[in-house]
């Protein structure tokens, strides 16, 4: 009996959304059969789909956990973590460079990433974020004079990704000093030190407490990436066995 997908499958395997799943069920690139009230899929038409897309599954790279991180899964969680916390938020990989928008960017960090230079002494702070040792997040002033910290994404023991979520000080900044250091954002940066000036008023000064709460939400959130991406590969492990029985058996 040939194995059927269920459309979350499909739209996972796929990486698009269900709405697309059922425009292409209309338009005839899937076929399906009705199971009571839901659509099934053949898992070896899926496959072949895939192929003809250039992503046949047999010549995908399981190994780099990377390949099953689902970001159209990831990115509106990560959506909704940034604005309960009052963060921003950003999923980047091992070197650093964002595999996600940032969530709820304050004015500042827009006018900071906003900088062709700005943007890549940001990718350059998460860099060394990965390459803490800690395996906790660890709050840490980043290149613009900011809090933040990173929890680790890992699947098969192996580190695939971080979560990146701060733009809040610890405490508020002496006055001199900031200026200063404004001062030298802009011009390192070519920003207009008083658009950077007003958007730092807007910063927010965090307490222990507050500070403690954001640390467990930043965990429990790259724990459930963690899980999405398990689901996804075991899902591409199960369809490359089935493509692989076919072949031996057709």
């Amino acid at each position: 009996m040939e194995a059927l997908l269920s459309a979350k499958q499909v739209q996972e395997l796929l990486n698009v959304d269900r709405t697309t799943i059922y425009r292409m069920l209309k338009d005839g690139r899937l076929t399906g059969v009705k199971v009571g009230q839901h659509w099934r899929f053949s898992a070896r038409e899926v496959n072949d789909l895939l192929s003809s897309s250039g992503a046949h599954l047999s010549k995908m790279n399981l190994s780099s956990p990377v390949n099953v991180l689902s970001l159209h899964c990831v990115q509106p969680v990560q959506d909704v973590f940034a604005e309960i916390a009052e963060v921003g938020a950003v999923t980047a990989d091992k070197d650093g460079t964002p595999l996600t928008r940032i969530s709820n960017p304050c004015d500042f960090c827009k006018l900071i990433m906003g900088s062709a230079e700005g943007h890549q002494s940001c990718v350059a702070s998460w860099r060394k974020l990965v390459e803490q040792k800690e395996p906790a997040p660890e709050f840490t002033t980043c290149h613009a004079g900011l809090q933040y910290a990173r929890a680790r994404i890992e699947v098969g023991g192996e580190l695939i990704a971080i979560l990146v979520a701060g733009q809040f000080y610890m405490q508020s900044p002496n006055a001199e000093e900031e200026a200063e250091r404004l001062r030298a954002l802009s011009q390192k940066y070519h920003i207009d030190e008083y658009l950077l000036a007003q958007a730092a008023r807007n910063i927010p000064v965090l307490d222990d407490r507050r500070i403690s709460k954001i640390s467990g939400w930043l965990e429990r959130v790259a724990r459930t990436f963690e899980q999405i991406s398990l689901e996804r590969a075991d899902l591409i492990s199960r369809l490359r066995q089935i493509a692989e029985m076919s072949v031996i058996n057709s």
